[in-house]
């Protein structure tokens, strides 16, 4: 064959190779994609996607939907193995879930403020010169006590005004006698007796002026009648105390010049006070008035205050989107101060029967909150997500994912979960979802806090949740970033710590914590954070 005829061949060849490469490819992706499972079942009668199951549907673990749609599924409960003798020695007990009607507590930021419809500012009665002031601020007074001295020409004028009004009287008087008289035996007309009376009357009106006048510049009615023509008041007006109180505001000082309108003095009744507190928009509903409270101070941790909702403010503020509430104490002794930070627990019952377990029996997890069930099998505990609504005292109201005759954990669940941790039963990032809602939450635990630094966000507390050492010093920084939340105070109740929060500059809050967690929050109590002792 010519070496033209091979040239000739070979594209026709490399064409039909070709050719036939493609017909094998297309027969194996055939039958890979239309072929058996390995199982035996046809790949036809598998679906084309394969979605998890709903919240709200049986298969879905943990039970029925979240409240919130847009929030993530229940987490799937999860069993934990623990030993008999682990369970000995970690001291875990358990108690039965019961449903009953108990008292709720809700737990307000409040302050010590003065009872307005005990406090008097007080203001003098006659223009003049302030010539003496014998109360000082902060001093007890008693009411009708002088704490004052006003020099007044003005009084002086009026006492003089109604002495002679009283001399013109007296004038008329003996004029009056007279024509009547005259009258009598014919030597005085009718017409000249109607005027006599009738100028009587009108100086009975002056002179009545007159007493008025210095009854209204505050002379006693004693003092008015001994008034004469030798004999006067003085021109010198006292300033006494209209109700027993302490002097909370001095203005007055010698040589003041002042008028009815100028302040001298605020005199407060401290025998009550109000506390006000703030109630976050959701929870008004549940505060009615009468609702029993109780108050405790930071000055005086250990003296329980009781009291009643007197007033709710019918209006919410449109920055806070909270309401005040008012409650009246009893101040005995004068040892609550205005401006006080107050803690306030309202006590009210829910509206049916509810499940309450231990706060001890929950277990923060992110920013979600489980507890472990003892299951049937010896030796076996189940986690299982909650969700809480409320606090009343140790109990929690629990609105979903435990039920009554439920047996749960109250004592060593703190090492039911380092256990379940330890054995990686439910690892960060084990699954698509998981590793959305790590992306998607704040950080939540740091391993040694004991310097730890918290951020207030628009989200919260980040972290939410730390670890500490017991009986180690810890010292935690908080920095608000934002003005967009309301967390512009961090509260630790069980502590009685308070902090203010300014924009952008640390504050630290340091304390030596004891075994068990300690929870802190804003202000409002919206925004809440769990310290866990070791």
């Amino acid at each position: 064959m010519t070496e033209e005829n091979v040239l000739r061949i070979r594209p026709a060849v490399a064409a039909a190779l070709a050719i036939a490469l493609l017909s094998i490819g297309a027969a194996a992706a055939y039958l890979w994609t239309h072929g058996r499972t390995p199982s035996g079942a046809p790949a036809s009668s598998i679906p084309a996607t394969s979605a998890p199951p709903a919240a709200n549907s049986p298969a879905a673990p943990g039970g029925g939907a979240r409240g919130d749609s847009n929030r993530d599924a229940r987490l799937p409960d999860v069993v934990v193995p623990i030993s008999e003798e682990e369970i000995a020695r970690a001291g875990i007990r358990t108690a039965v879930v019961a449903a009953g009607q108990g008292t709720v507590e809700i737990r307000l930021p409040g302050e010590i403020e003065a009872n307005a419809y005990k406090q008097v500012n007080v203001t003098p009665l006659v223009s003049g010169r302030v010539t003496q002031v014998s109360a000082e601020l902060g001093a007890h007074v008693k009411r009708g006590q002088s704490i004052a001295q006003v020099y007044s020409p003005e009084l002086a004028e009026a006492q003089t005004r109604y002495v002679a009004a009283r001399a013109m009287l007296d004038a008329h008087d003996r004029e009056l006698q007279r024509t009547e008289k005259l009258v009598a035996i014919g030597a005085a007309s009718q017409q000249e007796l109607e005027r006599a009376h009738a100028a009587h009357t009108a100086q009975v009106a002056d002179l009545e002026a007159a007493r008025s006048r210095l009854l209204l510049l505050g002379i006693p009615a004693a003092t008015i009648a001994g008034l004469s023509a030798g004999k006067s008041a003085g021109s010198t007006a006292a300033i006494v105390a209209p109700l027993d109180g302490v002097v909370t505001e001095r203005l007055a000082n010698v040589g003041l010049n002042v008028d009815p309108s100028t302040k001298l003095f605020a005199i407060v009744d401290l025998s009550t006070v109000w506390v006000v507190a703030d109630v976050s928009e959701k929870d008004l509903p549940r505060v009615p008035l009468g609702a029993s409270a109780t108050i405790t101070t930071a000055a005086f941790p250990d003296r329980l205050l009781e009291g009643r909702v007197s007033y709710i403010d019918p209006q919410v503020s449109a920055s806070t989107r909270t309401a005040k509430v008012r409650i009246e104490v009893a101040n005995r002794g004068g040892d609550l101060r205005l401006g006080m930070y107050a803690t306030v627990l309202i006590h009210t019952a829910p509206a049916g029967a509810s499940i309450f377990i231990p706060r001890s029996a929950i277990q923060q997890v992110g920013e979600r909150q489980v507890v472990y069930l003892k299951s049937q099998n010896p030796g076996m505990f189940i986690e299982r997500e909650i969700d809480s609504l409320r606090s009343s005292g140790d109990q929690v109201e629990v609105r979903s994912g435990v039920q009554h005759g439920d047996t749960i954990v109250t004592d060593g669940s703190f090492f039911v979960r380092a256990e379940r941790e330890r054995l990686g039963l439910r690892p960060a990032g084990s699954s698509t979802q998981d590793r959305r809602n790590t992306a998607a939450a704040p950080p939540s635990m740091a391993v040694d806090a004991s310097n730890a630094r918290i951020q207030v966000t628009e989200r919260g507390f980040e972290p939410s949740s730390l670890k500490v050492r017991a009986g180690v010093p810890a010292h935690l920084t908080f920095v608000r970033t934002t003005d967009k939340t309301c967390g512009k105070d961090v509260v630790f109740p069980s502590m009685n710590i308070r902090r203010e929060l300014p924009l952008n500059q640390p504050v630290v809050v340091e304390f030596t914590p004891q075994r068990g967690d300690i929870e802190f929050a804003c202000g409002m109590n919206m925004l809440k954070g769990t310290i866990v002792v070791e």
